[in-house]
């Protein structure tokens, strides 16, 4: 089972007073996690003033220094609009990401614009490619497209849990008539995160967890930081073997 440990997402400097940022910030928290248990990390690329950027010299400073100083793990970055609005300057600012500081794996989310055109980019370039999938829609873009990625990111955004149940439930459905293979991860956001990741962890499913997807443990309170949820995950990770 992977474990991966979405280090900051898309919340803004200051959400939580642990949420990395710098470059040395996220080098230091990538050390964190993996010590609690993390088996790898997942980032969203920040500018000098602390916002989502995908432009390449953001993504080279990055990735050298977590080449050179940080855990000896996979690294996932983000490709999502939330970093890059524009499809176009998206899929033109990854065709120019320096093959030397290129990610392990990158996540696309398949209902955004441009997504196809993008999962094929990162393919000639040899970077893996997790297709993210929030709705039933994107998994029959999945399917129908069939474009070749290491795994696929169950996603469901609903704020209810049973809500989000059902949807994860209808994805997998779709996913599985479709005969989509590779590995799959599942995981929730603020309110589902830790009933989602319980359900995945039941269905034998890769988790991540981090100040991404929730800033508070599943008892409600504040986490101290990403490595406190990476290991109460781990944790309930050992009590289900």
């Amino acid at each position: 089972m992977r474990i991966v440990a979405c280090l900051n997402g898309d919340r803004r400097p200051g959400a939580h007073p642990a949420l990395p940022v710098s470059v040395d910030q996220l080098v230091t928290d990538a050390h964190a996690v993996v010590a609690a248990g993390a088996t790898a990390v997942h980032i969203h690329p920040r500018d000098p003033r602390g916002a989502e950027s995908l432009e390449p010299q953001v993504v080279a400073a990055l990735m050298e220094r977590m080449r050179a100083d940080g855990p000896d793990v996979p690294v996932s970055l983000t490709t999502a609009l939330s970093a890059e609005s524009d499809p176009w300057r998206r899929y033109d600012l990854v065709h120019r990401w320096p093959s030397p500081a290129l990610p392990d794996s990158v996540s696309v989310n398949l209902h955004e614009p441009g997504s196809v055109d993008l999962v094929q980019l990162l393919r000639d370039r040899r970077v893996a490619v997790e297709a993210g999938v929030w709705t039933v829609d994107a998994a029959r873009i999945l399917v129908a497209t069939g474009p070749e990625v290491a795994a696929v990111l169950v996603e469901p955004t609903q704020v209810a849990v049973e809500d989000a149940r059902r949807n994860t439930e209808a994805i997998a459905r779709v996913l599985d008539r479709g005969r989509v293979r590779v590995p799959r991860m599942l995981h929730g956001v603020d309110a589902t995160a830790w009933p989602v990741l319980e359900q995945a962890v039941e269905e034998g499913l890769d988790i991540r967890i981090g100040l991404e997807d929730t800033m508070r443990l599943p008892d409600g309170t504040e986490a101290h930081d990403n490595a406190a949820l990476v290991a109460h995950a781990v944790s309930l990770t050992r009590a289900r073997a």
